[in-house]
């Protein structure tokens, strides 16, 4: 097992993404802290997790609430012992996004706090992986996306950045940059707003998204599966990056 018996904290660990990566750690032996705004998607992913045999516990946490969220990590580290990996999966309403909210600020804050707080613990263990999820955008600009691409954009920066930083006190820093993927709720949310208008069917807009170099857009599977590598000692060379998971819409 990659992960095994190595204490993991996903905020936003009951969306698509964080409880796609949450099963995929847990699977791999990783003992789960799951936070989020709202309990009962947590308890769903906790309840999946525990039935096939492994280890996860919800808490109602606030990741843009820096005292909740240092309260929780303590309880965490007081049980567990230590942090071994904290990874940053929260979302925001579609709606925010296209009413151009100041989402930068959001989003980077989020990371930040989450990042930081778990930094304070990880290097009293010379030991730890920081991870985020970006998008395509924060490459690419796209119409209609009020400050999300910008938001991307400055999560990536901090990534840099907090691996310059904290790289001597053996942690990584590294973050997952993906596509479209139909599983989630917010791609069909965009659908609804975007894809509806320009005359396309939920197929279509599909393959408007597609990767260019496989044709396809990406499934959540494969996201999970390398957010585990990552998070494992098989990375342990890959810090201060952000990897590519476009399915060539970006061709680094």
């Amino acid at each position: 097992m990659l992960l095994k018996n190595k204490v993991a904290v996903i905020y936003g660990g009951g969306g698509a993404i964080g409880g796609a990566v949450a099963r995929a750690f847990a699977l791999e032996g990783a003992k789960l802290f799951l936070t989020g705004r709202q309990r009962a998607p947590l308890e769903m992913v906790a309840k999946e997790i525990l039935s096939a045999g492994g280890s996860a516990e919800v808490a109602e946490v606030d990741a843009l609430d820096e005292k909740a969220m240092d309260s929780h990590l303590q309880s965490v580290t007081d049980k567990a012992g230590r942090v071994d990996i904290s990874f940053n999966a929260i979302d925001v309403p579609i709606k925010t996004i296209v009413t151009g909210a100041p989402l930068t600020a959001n989003y980077t804050k989020s990371y930040f706090l989450t990042a930081r707080l778990a930094a304070r613990r990880m290097i009293q263990n010379k030991s730890g992986v920081i991870m985020t999820v970006t998008a395509l955008t924060s490459r690419k600009g796209h119409a209609g996306n009020g400050g999300y691409g910008s938001a991307q954009a400055a999560k990536e920066a901090l990534t840099r950045d907090l691996s310059a930083e904290l790289a001597p006190h053996g942690i990584r820093v590294v973050g997952l940059r993906s596509g479209a993927i139909p599983q989630t709720g917010t791609l069909r949310e965009i659908f609804d707003i975007k894809g509806k208008a320009m005359g396309m069917t939920w197929e279509q807009w599909q393959g408007y998204l597609a990767g260019p170099h496989t044709q396809r857009v990406m499934v959540l599977e494969e996201l999970a599966n390398m957010a585990v590598f990552m998070a494992s000692d098989k990375a342990s060379g890959m810090t201060g990056t952000t990897v590519n998971l476009t399915m060539g819409a970006l061709d680094d």
